[in-house]
């Protein structure tokens, strides 16, 4: 689209929130309501519909990662960031990072968004675009203690241990690679581009 001044105006998309739902197209949202009782957590809070095995979600099995991201992607959010199209400076600091050095970025990341017991500005602390990492956040259902504590059974108010921060990393590497499966170990030689302020001034 272009504006009147004949200079093409970017289209922003539209935001997503952790209560969006679309049942109809078995997209649901799994995150308790005030109006729900115990009885009922874990269902949609829309439809009602069980489909999720927590049990089997909570245990935070690497080896059971492919039924925890079919469980995840039963729910709107997660479903959204698991196909929302990574941008340009997402997808080349990536391609800088590789896949050694991403995985040190993920464990930094992990620590210091959602690692301490009580995080700041917690629900809001990871951004929807930039880094493919904020990506995998939210598919993953770990951008956030709240979000964390539902989907993989952690309570806020502990700090993550080592064990579960392994978990992440490993479970956010195979979001990586089923995302950017052309990414190398050691990383590439990519040419910035700065256009604004907001474009490719990660390292």
């Amino acid at each position: 689209m272009s504006s009147r001044n004949g200079k093409r105006r970017e289209i922003k998309p539209l935001k997503v929130s952790c209560t969006d739902f679309d049942c109809e197209s078995e997209l649901h949202c799994f995150k308790k309501s005030r109006r729900m009782t115990e009885a009922e957590r874990g269902n949609c809070r829309s439809c009602g519909i069980s489909v999720v095995n927590w049990t089997r979600v909570h245990s935070r099995s690497i080896n059971d990662a492919a039924y925890t991201f079919e469980a995840l992607n039963s729910e709107f959010v997660r479903n959204h960031f698991w196909n929302k199209p990574i941008d340009l400076k997402a997808e080349n600091h990536a391609r800088r990072k590789g896949r050694s050095k991403l995985r040190e970025a993920i464990r930094a990341r992990l620590k210091k968004s959602v690692g301490t017991a009580s995080p700041s500005f917690d629900g809001r602390q990871t951004p929807d675009h930039g880094n493919i990492i904020y990506y995998a956040q939210h598919a993953l259902a770990c951008c956030c203690r709240t979000c964390m504590e539902y989907w993989h059974g952690i309570p806020k108010g502990v700090e993550l241990s080592d064990e579960q921060i392994d978990y992440f990393t490993e479970l956010i590497m195979k979001y990586v690679d089923a995302r950017m499966p052309e990414l190398t170990e050691e990383g590439e030689n990519i040419p910035r581009i700065r256009h604004s302020r907001d474009e490719e001034s990660q390292d």
